[in-house]
């Protein structure tokens, strides 16, 4: 890959990441990870595989029970719909779009490029008209060809398939997508699942618009979402947060609460630079995922290289959690779970004064104070009390 000479492959920058690659680091296979599998791999699939992808057909019969009524499940279902409409368009020709491939174009590349001479503003307008059609957060790296999966999938045999990205694209911008506090709340549960479900329709509305922005400039533009690459040493590298225990980037305007998505693209523009502010410090101290794991999928301990099957990136040390026992977990609910996004002593509304102020001493040399601030933090709010609107 050729990189232009303003914008170098910022590999020097993976320690003020907080990214340790090691050298015995391999690029992932998106084959393996765990929802692909779970098509593929008998290791995965289980009686109970089938019933979590059908129920969201509304084909299994929901369960009793409070957030897991007909009406969770169909407001869970209702959520994903754009961005089951984006998915299953090219189903026929193996392109899961937003998932095993990338979104498809809609928008040629305009003739005549217009004139970038300075990518800084460059990079504040698309922050602006990334937030103009709805994302939350917006930054941009380099495309460091590590976190690119090895090949994409086709959806048809699950078979591995060339990426087909158009050749010169040197940078990301990835956009952060935040899930609303109030459903995660009630996490685990169908009802819950709308916050995740919601958000990639969210994004794959943005994605799409701001990438017709950018070819409308005369510019390549791919729009992604789970598909192409890894998303989270991206979102860390663009500065929008840290790696945490729970597997989740951690911003200090959202916490853990976000959905990311990306783009590809060879406009020219300004990279911005991780943030480190002590997030690792605060998970050195703290498990509160890790206890309320309820198959203990998440780790204890430092950061290490160990991983507990295919579905892990190899060569990378930090956190890494055993996605076969999360799935599990998933398909026995027929939904998703996100416990640990609901006990993160930093998921927060930081609209408030006073979360604002625990932030603070999160990322300080008090932060045990803060640990034991957050000792009840993040307790279950029932899903009949979000459906009252009592929350």
């Amino acid at each position: 890959m050729s990189w232009p000479s303003n914008t170098p492959p910022q590999r020097d920058g993976d320690a003020r990441a907080g990214i340790d690659v090691t050298d015995d680091f391999e690029r992932f296979a998106q084959r393996n990870d765990i929802f692909t599998r779970a098509f593929w791999d008998d290791r995965v699939k289980s009686k109970h595989t089938k019933k979590f992808f059908s129920s969201y057909r509304m084909e299994a019969a929901p369960r009793r029970g409070d957030g897991f009524t007909q009406r969770d499940f169909a407001l869970r279902n209702a959520a994903w719909l754009i961005s089951d409409i984006v998915s299953n368009r090219k189903a026929d020709q193996g392109l899961r779009e937003g998932f095993q491939a990338p979104i498809q174009n809609d928008t040629p590349v305009a003739k005549d490029a217009l004139e970038i001479e300075d990518p800084s503003r460059m990079s504040a307008e698309i922050k602006r008209i990334a937030k103009f059609f709805g994302a939350d957060l917006c930054g941009v790296t380099d495309l460091d060809d590590r976190w690119l999966y090895s090949a994409r999938v086709d959806a048809r045999d699950m078979s591995e398939a060339p990426h087909d990205l158009p050749d010169g694209l040197t940078h990301v911008i990835v956009l952060g997508h935040e899930m609303e506090q109030e459903l995660v709340a009630t996490y685990p549960s169908a009802l819950a699942g709308a916050a995740t479900g919601r958000e990639y329709s969210h994004e794959a509305s943005i994605v799409m618009q701001l990438a017709a922005y950018i070819r409308n400039l005369g510019y390549e533009a791919v729009p992604s979402m789970n598909d192409t690459g890894l998303v989270i040493p991206y979102a860390i590298k663009a500065g929008l947060g840290e790696y945490a225990r729970n597997q989740m980037v951690i911003t200090p305007e959202f916490g853990p609460r976000l959905r990311f998505s990306k783009i590809f693209t060879n406009l020219p523009l300004a990279l911005d630079q991780p943030k480190p502010q002590g997030v690792r410090a605060f998970c050195d101290i703290c498990t509160k995922c890790a206890d309320a794991c309820p198959v203990k999928a998440l780790p204890y301990g430092p950061p290490s290289t160990d991983t507990a099957n295919v579905s892990a990136i190899k060569g990378v040390r930090k956190w890494t959690s055993d996605a076969e026992k999360c799935f599990s977990f998933w398909a026995k609910m027929a939904s998703d779970c996100a416990i640990c996004m609901r006990v993160c002593p930093f998921n927060r509304d930081y609209t408030r004064l006073r979360d604002r102020l625990w932030l603070r001493l999160a990322l300080s040399r008090w932060r045990g104070l803060a640990l034991r601030l957050a000792r009840k933090h993040g307790e279950r709010v029932k899903p009949s009390t979000w459906w009252s609107g009592q929350t």
